[in-house]
């Protein structure tokens, strides 16, 4: 697989949090939390990837399929977790491992820090006491990396997931700059970004995208980028950055 430098970091480093990353086979994580959890955080997702890893070694189907499976109740929670939301989705399960990941960890982190962001991939799950912004790269659309999503504090985390038809490596049938979704899990917000930019062709398609995203309850905001429109939907505050 051709390795894609995650230069976005270079900007997404907030002073107040301790920053590094964690980096397990194709799993790479930029971690920024109140306190340095990095020796805790890699030993979870060694975890998680083995439970992944072992249920896709007897069922091989789980990792190519682009359709929701059969739910299994004797597969490990994190599996069985995106077997449900990609059936509500319709998407393969696979549609949801980057946040899975960042989800399972956050949940582990919880009590041990007030703060953190965990982005695995352009998918991040965090829990915020301030005020952050999270920029939403676009490529070489008129938007570039202008603009950003303002987070507001509170106690509950939230998941902010971005798929891209022409930027990264990640499957996509469509031809999205950016397809932001916010929602309370970074499981589901993975799922239905990767769902939404499957839609998005062309900018005609921005608007149906939208529509379609407000239809999973779930979902709390999307930003649909493409070429020269964006599309925004749910309470959310767009930021132009330098």
């Amino acid at each position: 697989m051709e390795y894609t430098e995650r230069f976005y970091r270079r900007w997404s480093r907030p002073a107040d949090l301790v920053c590094y990353e964690v980096k397990v086979k194709e799993t790479d994580m930029l971690c920024c939390t109140s306190r340095d959890l990095r020796a805790y955080i890699e030993e979870r997702v060694i975890q998680y990837r083995y439970e992944i890893e072992s249920y896709i070694r007897e069922h091989p189907i789980f990792l190519h399929s682009l359709s929701p499976l059969r739910f299994d109740p004797f597969a490990p929670r994190i599996v069985k977790e995106m077997m449900v939301a990609s059936e509500q989705i319709g998407v393969g399960p696979m549609a949801t491992v980057a946040g899975a990941i960042a989800e399972f960890v956050g949940r582990d982190i919880g009590e041990m820090a007030e703060d953190f962001i965990l982005e695995n991939g352009g998918d991040i799950f965090m829990r915020t006491r301030k005020e952050r912004l999270v920029n939403i790269f676009c490529g070489d659309s008129s938007f570039g990396k202008r603009f950003a999503i303002r987070i507001r504090p509170g106690e509950r985390p939230i998941g902010v997931c971005t798929s891209s038809g022409r930027i990264g490596h990640s499957i996509s049938f469509g031809r999205a700059h950016a397809v932001s979704v916010i929602a309370d899990s970074s499981l589901f917000a993975d799922g239905v970004a990767t769902y939404l930019g499957n839609l998005v062709k062309s900018k005609d398609d921005a608007d149906f995208a939208i529509g379609e995203g407000r239809r999973f309850e779930a979902v709390k905001g999307i930003v649909v980028v493409v070429d020269d429109v964006m599309a925004v939907a749910g309470d959310l505050e767009i930021v132009e950055v330098q």
